[in-house]
């Protein structure tokens, strides 16, 4: 084992995926000042949600969240110690009663801070989504994670509806505080889920493709413990396919953005064109060839980490909308 897992703190971290939790954190701040506030301001509007409600609103998602990847690895030891045995920490330095606790901890002050959330934005129906997410997770663990195809859909769908989460708040207070707010300003909501859609499918498509490539990494540990994962219900060369597939859509749905930004703008050297063709649709192109030539689990384990780092720098993507 990694001598710094050793340490109680960075276990813990490794066991709630602190890494992906500051990505989903980055992901709800980006979204909203970066994205939705450009839309907003270039309508004469501007965001009315507080920042410190909104942090909680993100504190709620990052310990849902939180409790989920610890629940996931929870049911997940015996894979992971013929996968990943130099990482496991459950039992080894974080008890499994211990797991426990943190989850419900976890899952309980994440579902009530967004039942708060909800209570203040004066839609507690709101609080359904906190709530659902929790029960999905857990479900996941139990149930879904190894049957074929339903978990990779269901986290996908969890990690595209996160990306609708300032959305849906900053509109609903809106629409509270101003019940004409919808007729009079329906062009700059339109363009707010379209934008929102355009990242949300990214983030589905390339959230599936990711879960795909990592049943191949684990193919040997889901198959002994019973999985019944898409790589061996229908093979690895099926399951390749699928993810290279997904990933073409990628490039090709990038492309239409590129080719729509272009009819808009009409200057090929624009910033945001040059941006999805390097740094999205280039570095997908390269993904696409990794897949093709991977046959070992080390292989689609780079594989993995490269679709991340893409889909971090399809996050950023943000920051070049507001400022370009």
């Amino acid at each position: 084992m990694n001598k710094l897992l050793n340490n109680r703190f960075i276990a813990l971290l490794k066991l709630a995926r602190i890494e992906n939790l500051v990505m989903t954190a980055l992901t709800l701040y980006m979204l909203r000042y970066f994205v939705l506030q450009k839309i907003l301001l270039s309508h004469s509007l501007s965001l009315v949600l507080n920042d410190r409600f909104f942090g909680v609103l993100v504190l709620s998602t990052v310990f849902i969240a939180a409790a989920g990847y610890i629940i996931n690895d929870y049911f997940d030891v015996k894979t992971d110690l013929i996968n990943h045995p130099d990482t496991v920490v459950l039992d080894k330095v974080i008890k499994r009663r211990s797991a426990i606790i943190l989850h419900l901890t976890f899952t309980i002050t994440g579902v009530a801070l967004g039942i708060l959330c909800s209570l203040k934005a004066g839609y507690l129906r709101l609080a359904i989504f906190h709530f659902i997410s929790a029960i999905l997770l857990w479900f996941y663990s139990t149930h879904f994670k190894k049957q074929l195809l339903v978990g990779n859909v269901v986290v996908s769908l969890l990690s595209a509806s996160v990306i609708f989460i300032p959305l849906v708040y900053e509109i609903g207070l809106m629409q509270r505080t101003n019940p004409d707010f919808s007729p009079v300003h329906s062009r700059a909501i339109l363009i707010c889920v379209k934008v929102t859609l355009i990242f949300s499918v990214f983030a589905f498509l390339s959230s599936m493709a990711r879960e795909i490539i990592k049943d191949m990494e684990d193919f040997k540990g889901d198959k002994e413990t019973g999985g019944h994962t898409l790589p061996i219900y229908w093979g690895m060369a099926a399951a390749k396919l699928t993810a290279f597939f997904l990933l073409l859509i990628i490039v090709i749905l990038l492309l239409f953005v590129a080719y729509n930004t272009f009819k808009v703008i009409h200057d090929p050297t624009n910033i945001q064109i040059l941006y999805i063709l390097l740094a999205l649709v280039l570095p997908l192109l390269i993904l696409l060839f990794l897949l093709v030539k991977a046959k070992e689990s080390i292989q689609y384990k780079r594989a993995s980490l490269f679709l991340k780092l893409i889909m971090l720098s399809g996050l950023c993507y943000s920051i070049i909308y507001y400022y370009f």
